[in-house]
């Protein structure tokens, strides 16, 4: 399936909105400015989204993955490099980063920020197109992409396609990356696809 530049500039936007929510409620919560830039946004096959990760980001990972469900249904999960998690945590609570593990505050904290973005995200889609999501409790995982891949591919039914967001957090002076992707099937994607047609 392939969507043309009106309908990803659209997803964009939706995804903006969900993005500035997420600051601000990161901001509010650490007591320091965060930033978050979305500088591009791609949907593919699922069978091709190994390749794409892998030039993306290393073997080993932290994933917060949260399942939705109503009108459209998937898999949303943030996605950072271990190193890139500690280091992010570490910013935001303010601490040095004298650890080179994910120990049980960061991890909570990893979590709350997966929270705050995947369900601030979900909820613009839900609001902005008027369509009802509901959502899992969000899960930390602490994998090899590897083993995020064969998950993603064993769990789907069907032909499903991955919409994969790079992003950029900026907080005090320092910025770090990482990826937000939802796993939608094609019915799914359709409607998905379909409702933010009613938007223009």
């Amino acid at each position: 399936m392939i969507i043309s530049d009106k309908q990803k500039d659209a997803i964009t936007e939706l995804i903006n909105i969900g993005f500035s929510k997420s600051a601000s409620s990161l901001s509010e919560l650490t007591g320091f400015r965060v930033l978050l830039n979305l500088p591009d946004v791609k949907v593919l096959p699922i069978d091709e989204l190994s390749p794409v990760l892998k030039e993306l980001v290393p073997e080993q990972i932290s994933t917060v993955h949260q399942v939705f469900s109503g009108t459209i249904s998937g898999d949303a999960m943030l996605i950072l490099s271990q190193e890139g998690s500690i280091a992010l945590t570490r910013l935001l609570v303010d601490e040095p980063l004298l650890d080179i593990n994910l120990d049980i505050s960061m991890q909570e904290v990893l979590t709350e920020v997966g929270n705050i973005l995947l369900n601030s995200c979900l909820g613009i889609f839900g609001n902005m197109l008027k369509i009802q999501i509901t959502f899992s409790v969000p899960k930390l995982q602490l994998e090899s992409l590897d083993k995020l891949i064969r998950t993603l591919t064993i769990d789907t039914n069907g032909l499903s396609y991955a919409l994969i967001v790079t992003m950029e957090f900026q907080l005090r002076d320092k910025s770090l990356s990482g990826f937000l992707v939802l796993v939608l099937g094609v019915t799914s994607l359709e409607r998905f696809l379909d409702e933010i047609e009613k938007l223009g």
